[in-house]
Formats: C-alpha cells, structure tokens, sequence
C-alpha cells in the first residue's frame, strides 16, 4: 500500500488547474491497490466542470504542452468541441508530466454530461467508474444535482447486478458483477488490458466496496439478503420472482431501458415500454438480453472515445499509451496482496451516499435534466 498515492499529494496536483473544478476524483491503480500490479502506474483524475470553454481556455493558458498538437493550434472552442461531439463527452490528456514529479492522465467532462451519463447510462462510460471506490479530492456543492445522481448510479448498478446474478451467490460475486457492468463489452478487453482486471480490482478492494454499497443496499431489503459477515463468500439469497424482476427493470437507466425495449421488439419499432418490460421479466433469459444490452452500449462508447484519444493525445503519446497498457497486460504475479482493514472514519463518497440516501428513492423511468 505504500505505493499508493495519498488524499494530500492529490490534491497538491489540483494547484497546477484552474479552480474552478465542481467535482473532482481519481481511480485506478495510482489511487486503489490492485492485484498482479507492483509497478508505479500514472495517475487517473477526472475534472468535472460547469462550463467546458471557458475551463479550457483557462487550462490553455496555464498549461499549453498539456495539450496534443495539431489540436491545441485551433485553440479552446475546438478542443470543447472534440469533447462534447464525440465519444463519452470526455477530454483527455494522458502521459503528463507535473512539477511534483508524477505521470498524470486527467479527463475532463461538463457537470452536465456526467449527470446525463450517471442518471441514464448514455455511455456508461464515467458511470462506470464510478460504480467502483474512487478518491473524491473536490467534493460536489450540497446544492448540486451531481449529489444525486451519484447516488442514483449506484442504485441502478445494484438493480443491474442483480438481474445478472443468479438466486444465489456470494458478496463477491456481486461486486465482480458491479465491477464488470462498464468493463463487460469493452474493446480494450480483448487486447490491452488484463483479462482478471475485474478480479485484480475487487478481492483487494472488497472493503471499500462494501463502504460504498453499504447505504444503497438498506434499500434493497425487501428483494435481497446479503448476511453482514466478515466472510464475504457467505451465500446471498435474492428474490428472482418475476415481479421482482419488473421493479428492477423499471428502475434501470433510460437508454438501457430503451436497448432493452428495442432487443425484445428486433428492431427500433415502437413499442409500450411497461410492456416490453414486463414481458422480459417472465423471460428465462433475461439476464442474458440484459448482459448483451450493457455490452452495446459499452462497446460503442469504448471505440468511439478510444478512437478520439488518437486525436486528443496525438499520435505518438498514443502509440506510447498503448504500448504501456500492453505490457501491463502482460504483467505476471502470483503474490496475493492482504485485504486492507475497514478504516474506521467515514469515507467521503460514504459521506455524501448518507448525505443523499433519504432522497434517492426509486426514480421515475422518465427522470430527465432539466
């Protein structure tokens, strides 16, 4: 552990940015320990910002070699567009060098097309991540809808990982499934990245994800037992009942709701959503058109924003990129690291999942931004 990257050598990054991030976090290796990887690995921050535009033209100013040729030379209104026109809405700037000595990679994403991506799983793709324990280094203003839809996307996980998982399973098998929801599809799955990744992620973390999932879960009483054990591979029972299922199906995302809808109908025809639904409950392979709706969605988002990266980071930081996950991937141990200990003070996201929970209640299919 002690290679990780703490809370205060994170936020010393954060003086190098303009400030007037709404919501900031890191992931990954650099911020959780995972498994069968001991090497110094470049940090993952993720800037969420009011308004794109104008945080790039401050960036620009502040930090010009951040940004890839030939794109920065058409300045901040172009690089805002690459960002929200295509792909997951993200912009990245990967393999930077910062005054304090570390590799950084740093996404940046509006406050308004993360809230789109968390509520409705547009992409899955920063929703994702954000099923998984993150370092939160800027908290989201308390009036902020972000606080809501944090909440509200673990929620929907919970509701997905339980259509996926059997009547019976282990409390691992439900964070690998939480874990896998936003890997499960992925391109970069096939050649790049580890294929224990899922694995290599939860058995070190298992902790934290119980801290993250603790709160949501008091909320799924009624459909799923989970035995509050230190042995995490005690058996968990779920109601699998059809109309257990339709209230799970009916509190997923809109655009899996939709894919879903499309699947069962073969094709875009119109179709009553509370229907279709309904009749994929009774289905015995409901999971299975679930798991190929995620996978669509998944899929399409890791191209098209992998396919911007070459763009975003330039040719040669992209080759260079993609040659360091390659080896990664090709990295072997076999050490079994230790579990960490539950820390006893309350962690952030735990802070803000408490702060939220009495207001996430089961959302409306048709819940939108205004």
């Amino acid at each position: 552990m002690e290679k990780l990257i703490g809370i205060l050598q994170l936020k010393d990054i954060l003086n190098n940015f303009p400030r007037t991030v709404k919501f900031c976090f890191a992931y990954g290796s650099a911020a959780f320990k995972q498994m069968n990887n001991q090497s110094n690995n470049m940090i993952d921050l993720i800037f969420v910002v009011r308004n794109a535009n104008q945080w790039h033209a401050e960036n620009l100013k502040l930090n010009p070699k951040h940004y890839a040729q030939p794109l920065k030379l058409f300045g901040h209104k172009a690089i805002t567009n690459v960002q929200e026109k295509w792909g997951a809405k993200i912009y990245y700037n990967t393999l930077v060098k910062m005054p304090q000595g570390y590799m950084i990679k740093y996404g940046v994403i509006s406050e308004v097309s993360l809230i789109e991506d968390l509520l409705d799983w547009t992409d899955i793709y920063l929703a994702g991540r954000l099923h998984k324990p993150v370092k939160i280094l800027v908290e989201p203003n308390e009036y902020s809808q972000l606080r809501t839809a944090l909440v509200q996307n673990l929620h929907s996980a919970v509701h997905a990982a339980l259509l996926l998982l059997p009547q019976h399973f282990t409390e691992v098998e439900f964070y690998k499934v939480i874990a896998g929801l936003s890997y499960n599809g992925d391109f970069r799955m096939t050649f790049g990245e580890n294929k224990e990744k899922v694995s290599n992620i939860v058995l070190p973390q298992l902790t934290y994800f119980r801290q993250l999932y603790s709160p949501i879960l008091h909320h799924f009483e009624n459909c799923v037992d989970i035995p509050k054990s230190e042995n995490m591979t005690v058996t968990c029972h779920q109601d699998t009942s059809p109309a257990t299922k339709i209230h799970h199906l009916n509190q997923l995302p809109r655009t899996l709701q939709v894919k879903l809808v499309r699947a069962w109908s073969q094709g875009p025809r119109s179709k009553d959503t509370e229907d279709c639904l309904r009749a994929i409950a009774y289905d015995p392979d409901c999971g299975e058109i679930l798991d190929d709706c995620l996978r669509k969605i998944v899929w399409r988002s890791s191209v098209t924003q992998s396919l911007k990266g070459i763009i975003t980071a330039g040719f040669m930081k992209s080759i260079q990129y993609t040659a360091a996950k390659v080896m990664k991937m090709f990295q072997t141990n076999s050490q079994i690291t230790p579990l960490p200990k539950l820390e006893p003070s309350q962690s952030k996201v735990e802070r803000i999942v408490e702060s939220v929970k009495d207001q996430a209640q089961s959302k409306e299919t048709d819940k939108r931004i205004e």
